[in-house]
């Protein structure tokens, strides 16, 4: 081994772990799985209709900034802690030493929560994106057989029976489309982390290459000029925004929900974290990798934003058209079709290599919890195999739950919203804790540290998610309320009913000496030579 490499492997094994994932991935590879699950690609698209439908231009550019600054800050605050805890547990593990084993246990199921939502939701995007921009768009396919439509009111000309029909064939037709892409997703995952690393290598050049030229496309076939549109605040929620945000609400509330557009789209870094045990050097290259993605991510994605709202032939109606608005613009524009065709496929395959990323972030997740006894069946969950040097059976545990969360389309279409949110106060749990740790027992640091602005800036990152928490429980997004508080419940039933007394939560003390043996023998079962 490197000797970059033997003190990793000795930090590891300093916090009680077994080196049992290979550690292939370099700096790039850390950074380009955290800016591939990121994908400004993906919600930088997908989403930009709720910056249209609350507050106009100014949502979708400034409130990009704003949006972007803020996760600018949180990925610091945890940048600053997985340097010195560089393990695939990440948030899990950090909320686990600083905050007690029981903060860190209910982290895990909220940050587990939020990674399967996300690995679902992109995968539906990935098939509704193939459908809408490649089959139909570049193939000129009728997909008319698997496209939903409104039942209230129904479309002109059509029967109830017909609509439900057309409904029906809709969602078996999605159902096997997002099977087949996680499918293809989990056997990547499976065949080891370098055949992972590639994929994801490849789409941060990717996503990068194709945010540019998307954006040149955009100004240079579309563009009015007319910068005012990124410094004007309009209210569009209710009607004016094709109820995309079905009731009116005052600006400063329209503006707080979209901010959800920056956020939903800048989440998921924590994947720098969950690689970390993958990661050569990894107390210098995951903090760098979470910084680095989010700042570029803000930037390139800003850059893209303006892009859209400056084509728009009418602010207005691009709002108005509510989910149906940057699929419009961009079907509308008029650029060579050759080009259109390459960027609609290009969009697709960095949002499946988005969700591919996903579930790598996932699946590490699951084998670090289960790795500490945290999920049932954790000897199943924790297993590594010796010939992949990869978790198998968690990469399979993540592939069924992300495609059993898009199966009861009204559970899925709130806590896909809401995925961020659940994501964002998962990061905001060992931050918190931090707050209160460090200086009395929080004193062993990395190398990457924020010094005096630590505090400061965790407090801003915690009160930031508590104001993300309000904005997230608005309209259309108020189903949430029930699933949080029904989430809520359920946690304290469990961990004072039953995982207060069983869960150790990860070694800590004694128990990282007593694991020695256990560490030899984890190793040699995978063939790591110590």
């Amino acid at each position: 081994m490197s000797g970059s490499t033997d003190e990793d492997v000795k930090v590891l094994h300093s916090m009680g772990y077994a080196q049992e994932l290979a550690r292939r991935m370099g700096g790039f590879s850390n950074f380009a799985i955290s800016f591939s699950i990121i994908c400004i690609l993906a919600g930088g698209i997908t989403s930009f209709p709720l910056a249209m439908g609350t507050g106009s231009g100014f949502e979708a550019t400034i409130g990009w900034v704003i949006g972007g600054v803020f996760a600018l800050v949180v990925a610091a605050c945890l940048g600053q802690i997985g340097s010195a805890y560089p393990t695939a547990g990440g948030l899990y593990h950090w909320s686990s030493i600083l905050g007690g084993r029981g903060w860190g246990w209910a982290t895990a199921w909220i940050n587990l929560l939020g990674l399967i939502f996300v690995v679902a939701s992109v995968n539906v995007g990935v098939w509704l994106l193939f459908r809408d921009l490649v089959l139909s768009g570049v193939f000129h396919v009728d997909v008319t057989a698997w496209t939903a439509v409104t039942t209230d009111p129904l479309p002109s000309g059509m029967t109830a029976e017909q609509a439900t029909a057309i409904n029906s064939s809709a969602y078996t037709a999605q159902v096997v489309a997002v099977s087949l892409i996680t499918l293809a997703q989990a056997l990547i995952n499976h065949f080891g982390i370098k055949l992972t690393t590639l994929l994801t290598d490849f789409s941060g050049y990717l996503i990068l290459v194709i945010a540019v030229v998307l954006t040149l496309t955009f100004l240079g076939w579309g563009a009015g000029w007319d910068f005012s549109r990124l410094t004007t605040f309009v209210n569009n929620t209710g009607d004016p925004g094709g109820n995309y945000v079905p009731e009116a609400r005052p600006a400063f509330i329209a503006f707080l929900v979209g901010l959800l557009y920056p956020l939903y789209t800048i989440t998921g870094f924590d994947a720098s974290a969950h690689t970390s045990e993958e990661t050569q050097n990894a107390r210098v290259a995951v903090p760098r990798g979470m910084i680095h993605s989010v700042f570029w991510s803000l930037v390139f994605g800003f850059a893209m934003a303006v892009s859209f709202v400056l084509a728009s032939p009418d602010l207005a109606q691009t709002a108005k058209d509510g989910g149906a608005g940057w699929f419009n613009l961009f079907n509308n524009l008029p650029a060579p079709g050759l080009l259109k065709d390459i960027l609609a496929i290009g969009i697709v395959l960095a949002n499946f290599i988005c969700a591919l990323a996903g579930l790598t972030s996932t699946s590490r997740m699951i084998y670090a919890f289960a790795r500490d006894g945290g999920l049932p069946a954790s000897g199943i969950w924790k297993g590594v195999s010796p010939t992949w040097r990869t978790p198998v059976a968690a990469i399979w545990l993540g592939a069924v739950l992300s495609v059993a969360a898009t199966l009861y389309s009204p559970a899925f279409a709130a806590l896909a919203a809401g995925c961020a949110l659940f994501l964002y106060v998962s990061y905001a749990m060992p931050i918190a804790a931090g707050l209160l740790a460090e200086g009395k027992t929080w004193t062993e640091f990395g190398p990457f540290r924020l010094g005096i602005w630590s505090k400061p800036l965790g407090a801003i990152a915690v009160l930031g998610v508590l104001v993300l928490m309000y904005a997230g429980i608005q309209p259309p997004f108020d189903i949430l309320i029930n699933y949080a508080i029904g989430l809520l419940v359920l946690l304290l039933v469990l961990w004072f009913g039953i995982e207060a007394r069983r869960f150790k939560g990860p070694p800590i003390g004694g128990d990282i000496a007593r694991r020695a043996s256990e560490i030899a023998e984890a190793e040699k079962a995978v063939g790591q030579s110590t």
